[in-house]
This record gives C-alpha cells, sequence and structure tokens, in this order.
C-alpha cells in the first residue's frame, strides 16, 4: 500500500474562491481517497478584477500577476497547512484559466508554480494543460482520469461550474468534454439583479422561458461538434451574451432560459444511456431548480454527493493528477483532449 498526503488547489472559471483540499491518495492494486481537510478563500474584489481585466492586459501585466497569484496561493496553503498542522508531500494547483483557445495551441493558467513553492517549501506540480495542447490536444478535460480510477461506480461524472462537463466510458475508452456555459453565464445575469449566484435557482424558477432565445442557444455550432472539444470565457463572449441583447426580455427569464438551456443539453448526452447513474458535483448542484429541470428531462439516476464531495472534486483529481505526475504515470487522455498521444503532464518544482 502506498499512500500520498497531497494539497489540491483549485480556482475555478465561476470565481467562487481559491479552493484548497489536503487529500490522502491510497494505491493498494486500485486507488482510493480520502479528503481530510478543505477550505475555500473567497476572492477579494481585487482578484476579482485581476482575473477579467487580465484578459484584455499588457503582457507586462499578465507576467507579474503570474508570479503575485502564484505568491498569493503559496501563502494561503501555508497558512492552511499551519492551521491544520500538516505536512503534506506535494501540492498540486491548476491556478486559474485566463486564456484557452486551443485551436490557436493557446491555454495560460495563472499562478506560478515556482512562486508557490517558494513561499511553502513543498514541492508543487502545476501548468497540467500546456502539454496536451502542445501535443495537438484541447488541454481539457483533465478531471476524467480521476473519474476513471476513484469515481469508476457511476456510468457518468457530471460537474457543474462555470462550465457543464462530463465523463464516461464509451467501449472501454474514456470520452469526456465540456457541454456547456453553467454558473459562468448564470452569475453573470444574477449579478445584474445584485445577486452574486441565483441560490437555488430561485430566479429562474419565477421567471418564463422565452421559446426564441432558447430555440437560438440550442442551436448554437458548439453543440452540433463532436468531441473532443471545450469552451472557454472567451466563447461566452462572443456567442452567448450577444444572443441575450438581442431579446428585450426581464432577467429573470433570461436566467429561466438559459437554465433550460442547461438542462437540454445535459440530458442529450446522459439519454444517450438510459437508466444510467450520474454523480453530480461542483457549485451547480446547489442549484435545485437546476437540477430538478436536468432530473425531468434526463432518464438517468441523478446522485448528489456530500458537501465536500460537490465542492471539493475538482481539487481532489488535481491532487490526484499531481500524484500520477510524480509517478511518471498517464494523467491526461488523449481520448479525451484529441491529443496525439496520452501523456504525464505538469511541470514539478522541488
Amino acid at each position: 500500500m502506498e499512500i500520498y498526503k497531497v494539497i489540491g488547489v483549485m480556482s475555478g472559471t465561476s470565481l467562487d474562491g481559491l479552493d484548497i483540499a489536503y487529500c490522502l491518495l491510497i494505491y493498494d492494486k486500485t486507488w482510493a481517497f480520502h479528503i481530510e481537510k478543505t477550505k475555500t478563500i473567497e476572492y477579494s474584489e481585487y482578484w476579482k478584477n485581476k482575473f477579467k481585466s487580465l484578459i484584455k492586459g499588457s503582457s507586462h501585466e499578465l507576467v507579474l500577476a503570474h508570479k503575485e497569484f502564484g505568491s498569493y496561493i503559496g501563502k494561503q496553503v501555508a497558512v492552511f497547512c499551519s492551521e491544520n498542522k500538516i505536512i503534506p508531500d506535494l501540492i498540486a494547483s491548476h491556478g486559474h484559466t485566463i486564456f484557452h483557445q486551443p485551436e490557436k495551441r493557446l491555454t495560460f493558467q495563472l499562478g506560478d508554480g515556482n512562486a508557490i513553492f517558494s513561499q511553502t517549501d513543498i514541492p508543487v506540480v502545476y501548468d497540467f494543460r500546456t502539454l496536451d495542447i502542445a501535443l495537438g490536444g484541447q488541454g481539457a478535460p483533465l478531471v476524467p482520469i480521476g473519474d476513471r480510477l476513484l469515481f469508476g461506480q457511476y456510468d457518468f461524472c457530471l460537474n457543474l461550474g462555470g462550465f457543464s462537463n462530463v465523463s464516461y466510458e464509451d467501449n472501454d475508452v474514456r470520452v469526456a468534454f465540456d457541454i456547456c456555459p453553467v454558473n459562468i453565464v448564470l452569475n453573470q445575469l444574477s449579478l445584474t439583479l445584485n445577486k452574486p449566484f441565483d441560490d437555488g435557482g430561485h430566479f429562474a424558477e419565477a421567471g418564463k422561458v422565452n421559446k426564441g432565445l432558447l430555440q437560438n442557444l440550442n442551436e448554437l455550432e458548439y453543440y452540433k461538434l463532436s468531441h473532443p472539444k471545450s469552451l472557454g470565457r472567451e466563447w461566452v463572449e462572443k456567442m452567448v451574451f450577444p444572443l441575450f441583447d438581442k431579446y428585450n426580455i426581464e432577467t429573470i427569464d433570461i436566467l429561466s432560459t438559459f437554465t433550460d438551456h442547461i438542462a437540454i443539453q445535459i440530458s442529450n448526452i446522459l439519454n444517450s444511456k438510459p437508466e444510467s447513474s450520474v454523480i453530480i458535483t461542483g457549485g451547480g448542484a446547489y442549484n435545485r431548480f437546476l437540477v430538478k429541470r436536468i432530473k425531468e428531462i434526463s432518464l438517468c439516476k441523478i446522485h448528489i454527493p456530500d458537501q465536500i464531495l460537490i465542492e471539493f472534486k475538482e481539487a481532489l483529481v488535481f491532487a490526484f493528477l499531481g500524484v500520477l505526475k510524480i509517478r511518471n504515470e498517464v494523467n491526461c487522455l488523449s481520448s479525451v483532449t484529441g491529443a496525439r498521444r496520452d501523456s504525464s503532464s505538469g511541470i514539478v518544482v522541488s
């Protein structure tokens, strides 16, 4: 039996905060895990504004922010370790995605691993996406290897974060891709109602579905593409938000329409395996109305796990990816990214 004590660090596109999870990864012919300690540090307005501004900022600003955010992550992890009296073997950090344009061979996650290491003196694995991009892949999704080895008892692993993404086995080949935007859109709409998010989907439930807008959303070209495929903020700003501007309707009606759009697109995938089991994680699992609509439209058995797994599954999986990297084992599947080959992705700093 081999036991790895690892801190996984995740920062999602929905800007909820920095997720830190201290995990035990146990290998004894098969993999098992325990999430021991967790913490989410809510982002200040400084960091929220910084993430958004960097998309159109200068190269100099980007390089400075890369070092600054890495140092910030390192300091937060150091405090977390001190508070919990733990000494992990490894830190695995996803960073925060600023650019993701795989068609241009471009992806960039903010948060320099060298800066993390300088604050913690703990080995760091970071930059998990760029090798796959260089090998012709999408650089995403990365979670499916964790889904296969840690959550293989479910037919589908569905994450509802900034985007919805799914992972499943198709003829013994792992398939995974981004389905559609979720919180990256719902949260932006909720801000216009002076709320950071649509708590439980109450706004959406109170609205009315606009059939014209729903049809326009469902006809977006992305949904006709075969996998592998992935989404980024740039696509949302170019393809989704302009559609809203064409309709003079209340925000709650846009929320209602987009929630139905999410449920339809997700159910289109889940219904390929009727009566299958689905585990849902990510912040969207708390959106009661969205989950209700998925249950109504799909034919699957939906499982919502405990709060820790809902909120920290991605941090857990990146901890796992870090372990696979230091074991020099495959942690990025070409079957889901479209790369020329599988890879052991990430940069190690020690």
